[in-house]
């Protein structure tokens, strides 16, 4: 049974760990930034001028600084490449590089010392721990999160679902807010496609979290093995072929859980009109305005509040 999300499940921590000794590569800066704004006053109710938010992707880590309100990227996004295998030490000794980018970076005057992290994972993660591994290593199941990353970066740590994180971003200053207004009401569902299938799913702008539909089984399998993003690379699908394996798909989640709206995000959401025209849904369908930056948005958002998704 899916039930709304208690604010205990996103606790940040603060912790005094050993400072880390790794060495930082010179590549993997990626120059894709939305308009800034002004940031020089405080940029949420708990007085966080800005965050840092970590979108752990099965193929790259991305990171910037965020301001938590507006959802403004106020630095360049960093990315480097996800390392294979996926463990939690390799990963965290990327997730500390792209901090440290990110500090040296332009963006870096917006940030206080100790500034928060949001943080978002390719799995089920509750009270800061992991559960699942579906695109990441094994390895990962069981560790709390919270504690390591915290320890490794020594600032307060939020750790979430990817796709959760994505939409909260979406239902806050996304194509969930509607026009201008509230969170959209009724049942919303947010698909990320990439790697995997991502899923948030809302009620009255209230966070389901965990919900992983992505591992809805179909034809013989988990959904995402068909009708994912990076499926539709590696078959070299076109995409009218591909548009009706996520048919297929978007008529089981519909028929699951009857939506007032869809929204699809991911990496593929910028290619939008070549796919969306060719969905025929009786929900209302719309493709993410963040794009592929929500994950990193939604995890600065959660991380300068303590963790709440609702």
């Amino acid at each position: 049974m899916l039930c709304p999300m208690n604010e205990s499940e996103l606790v940040p921590m603060v912790i005094e760990p050993p400072p880390f000794t790794g060495s930082i590569p010179d590549d993997g800066i990626d120059h894709q930034l939305p308009d800034p704004t002004s940031h020089d006053g405080p940029a949420s109710a708990s007085g966080v001028r800005s965050v840092i938010g970590i979108d752990v992707g099965g193929s790259g880590i991305k990171a910037a600084s965020v301001d938590p309100v507006t959802g403004s990227l106020i630095s360049e996004r960093i990315r480097i490449t996800t390392p294979t295998p996926a463990t939690p030490d390799a990963v965290i000794g990327t997730i500390v590089e792209v901090v440290e980018r990110v500090m040296d970076g332009e963006g870096a005057a917006h940030l206080d010392a100790d500034a928060p992290v949001g943080l978002t994972l390719p799995a089920v993660v509750r009270n800061g721990t992991v559960s699942t591994a579906a695109n990441i290593d094994p390895g990962w199941i069981g560790v709390d999160a919270v504690d390591v990353i915290g320890r490794a970066l020594r600032r307060p740590v939020v750790v979430v679902n990817d796709a959760d994180a994505a939409g909260v971003a979406e239902m806050r200053v996304g194509a969930g807010r509607g026009d201008d207004g509230p969170a959209v009401a009724g049942v919303v569902l947010m698909l990320t496609l990439g790697t995997g299938i991502g899923s948030a799913l809302f009620v009255d702008g209230t966070l389901v979290p965990n919900t992983e539909l992505g591992h809805l089984p179909l034809h013989g399998g988990d959904a995402e093995r068909y009708a994912a993003s990076s499926v539709r690379k590696a078959e070299r699908l076109s995409m009218k072929s591909y548009a009706q394996r996520l048919q297929e798909y978007l008529e089981l989640v519909e028929r699951l859980l009857w939506p007032d709206l869809i929204l699809i995000g991911g990496g593929i959401s910028k290619r939008a009109d070549e796919f969306l025209p060719l969905i025929d849904l009786r929900t209302p369908i719309l493709p993410a305005r963040l794009r592929n930056q929500a994950g990193i948005v939604g995890a600065a958002m959660l991380a300068a509040e303590g963790g709440s998704g609702s």
